[in-house]
């Protein structure tokens, strides 16, 4: 069994390494055709676009290295393994992205005080387009791949894809309007914008990462799930109490525990045990549970409804 769970956690870090490499090779070509664009134009609102294709390959290569540690197995002075892992990836993608925002920032209020002609406009949106159309593609696979095997580093990486998706079509649309109108002041004051948006996606994510740093609970719908499961058991004479959950990235952990009456034997306990534990883990996905069997008719056993027994 232990083998079997091996060769699979195994070919699922495979499937999310590739992920990766793809988000990796799509930042690497929106960065040249971004990048050309700039080139052709001038237009700091382009350059914008392309500063942030930066951070996506930054953010795509150190969520490959995340996803590779996060797979390790557990070992003796990490029992929980190393799933957090996933966490500093989307951590540090934030913290670049807002990074990229005060230089892109700082480039565009120079130029609203020194505007500049924009070159071959038409020529630079259409390479600009074609970039993006690349980004909303990659973007909605990762953001699939990411939810299918609980990845927090390929969702944020497919989130911030899309947001550049958008991000792209802001400054296409008011670089239009420039052509139109002959405004220059347009881009940079369309740059600005830019750096507000993502300054926000990169304080999401950052917060993303900190709750999940600090254990915080599953989703309420997952915890309802658990109680319905719970439930069940009780017109069986069984209580439960102490349920409590985390996420670690991609892991789920649960335990609680169960009372029943004193005069059970350890085998009919355990077997009730090994029944709970099994549902709970089909009710929530890949969950680790953890169970603590107690007598009902003991006092001491409902003194610990808390996270520390009371004395």
């Amino acid at each position: 069994m232990d083998d079997r769970l091996r060769r699979t956690g195994l070919a699922a870090t495979g499937t999310l390494a590739a992920f990766a490499w793809l988000s990796i090779v799509t930042a690497m070509a929106t960065i040249a055709l971004k990048g050309g664009a700039y080139w052709l134009t001038g237009s700091v609102g382009l350059l914008s676009d392309a500063m942030e294709s930066l951070v996506n390959l930054a953010a795509a290569v150190v969520a490959l290295l995340m996803i590779r540690v996060a797979a390790r197995p557990a070992d003796e002075d990490h029992a929980y393994g190393y799933s957090k892992a996933e966490y500093f990836a989307s951590g540090f993608e934030g913290a670049l992205i807002i990074v990229a925002a005060f230089a892109i920032a700082v480039t565009a209020v120079q130029r609203l005080f020194a505007p500049a002609p924009i070159e071959q406009l038409g020529l630079g949106l259409l390479v600009s387009g074609v970039a993006s159309a690349l980004n909303l593609a990659v973007g909605l696979l990762l953001l699939r791949a990411g939810r299918q095997h609980d990845s927090i580093a390929l969702e944020a990486d497919g989130r911030h894809l899309l947001t550049d998706v958008w991000t792209s079509a802001g400054v296409i649309g008011a670089l239009l309007a420039v052509m139109a109108t002959g405004w220059l002041w347009l881009d940079p004051v369309i740059a600005l914008a830019v750096a507000a948006n993502i300054v926000w996606t990169g304080y999401r994510l950052i917060s993303r990462s900190a709750l999940g740093l600090l254990d915080q609970a599953l989703p309420a719908e997952q915890r309802a799930r658990l109680a319905r499961v719970l439930g069940t058991y009780e017109p069986r004479g069984v209580q439960f109490h102490a349920l409590r959950t985390r996420r670690a990235a991609g892991r789920s952990f649960v335990s609680v525990h169960v009372l029943v009456p004193g005069h059970w034997s350890v085998q009919r306990g355990h077997d009730l045990l090994e029944e709970i534990e099994r549902e709970l883990r089909a009710a929530v996905r890949g969950a680790s549970v953890m169970t603590h069997l107690e007598p009902i008719e003991d006092p001491v056993s409902h003194l610990d409804y808390g996270l520390d027994r009371d004395e």
